[in-house]
């Protein structure tokens, strides 16, 4: 039974939770700028935590310094890096911020071969990690210019500064709460990400903007609450129970469902070197976990 639980958080998270909300922020960022967008997603991450933490009736019990790791990782898991992506989306496609993205797990064996005892990369894996790399290189290369670093070429930065943050966070997690329940670190997390983010809108993005549009207030529930809230809980379980390097496959799904949804909802016509980049980088993930497969 624990077996399709697991399978089961894994495909809700890469296709329906995250695999999706490159389409959301695009979606949202029509009307909200980043920050205001990002705070307001986390207001409806942290309350769908708070209500799940009531209905089941747990007690906090993260106490001191682990309090504080779980504060910090609002910060460096979960407000920084979508604030990244959300800046980048302004630049960038869904799609290829999707396809981005997907380079977390490449960045989490490296660290995880240097910080977790039970994590070491293998001939496989160094292999993945060059093809991956050498999808990113394809992916970035385009946007060099003789002028230097162009708008798009920062949006990709931007995204993969996100991927780094995510990777170490993950590991961190194994690390530092890995005996934590997910929904407590999720509540507590979400709701250090909002003050962070709320204070952030306030101060560069004054007066903050109240949605107006329904599909925008749809995009901010359902990154809120689908892909925060329920999606933290999943994939904190997710972590515990798989580990690391192996959690980080649900990334496998997200070049797809947002490449897709990009071209469908959004008439995103992603070039050759998209695909081409992508499928190195996915690639890549999958050589590194051949093993595991």
């Amino acid at each position: 039974m624990s077996r399709w639980k697991q399978w089961g958080a894994f495909i809700f998270l890469g296709g329906l939770a995250w695999g999706t909300s490159f389409l959301w922020i695009k979606v949202a960022l029509r009307e909200l700028a980043p920050l205001t967008l990002v705070a307001w997603r986390m207001a409806f991450g942290a309350a769908g935590a708070w209500a799940i933490l009531r209905l089941e009736r747990r007690p906090i019990g993260i106490r001191g310094r682990e309090l504080l790791y779980t504060l910090l990782l609002g910060l460096f898991n979960t407000a920084i890096p979508i604030a990244l992506i959300s800046w980048a989306e302004l630049h960038i496609d869904s799609g290829l911020a999707g396809i981005l993205n997907s380079t977390v797990p490449l960045f989490t064996i490296v660290l995880a071969h240097v910080f977790l005892h039970d994590e070491r990369i293998t001939w496989p894996k160094a292999l993945g990690l060059a093809a991956g790399f050498i999808g990113v290189v394809i992916l970035l290369g385009r946007d060099v210019g003789a002028e230097g670093l162009t708008g798009s070429l920062r949006g990709q930065l931007a995204v993969i500064l996100a991927a780094i943050l995510y990777a170490s966070s993950n590991v961190f997690i194994r690390l530092r709460l890995r005996d934590q329940h997910p929904i407590h670190m999720a509540a507590v997390s979400l709701t250090s990400a909002f003050v962070f983010m709320a204070a952030l809108a306030l101060i560069f993005e004054h007066p903050v903007r109240v949605p107006h549009l329904p599909m925008t207030w749809l995009a901010c529930g359902w990154m809120g609450l689908v892909g925060l809230s329920l999606a933290y809980y999943a994939y904190f379980y997710l972590l515990r129970s798989w580990g690391a390097t192996r959690s980080v496959l649900v990334t496998y799904v997200f070049p797809v469902a947002a490449v897709i949804l990009g071209v469908v909802f959004l008439g995103e016509r992603p070039a050759w070197y998209v695909f081409a980049g992508g499928a190195m980088v996915v690639g890549g993930i999958a050589l590194v976990n051949l093993k595991r497969g």
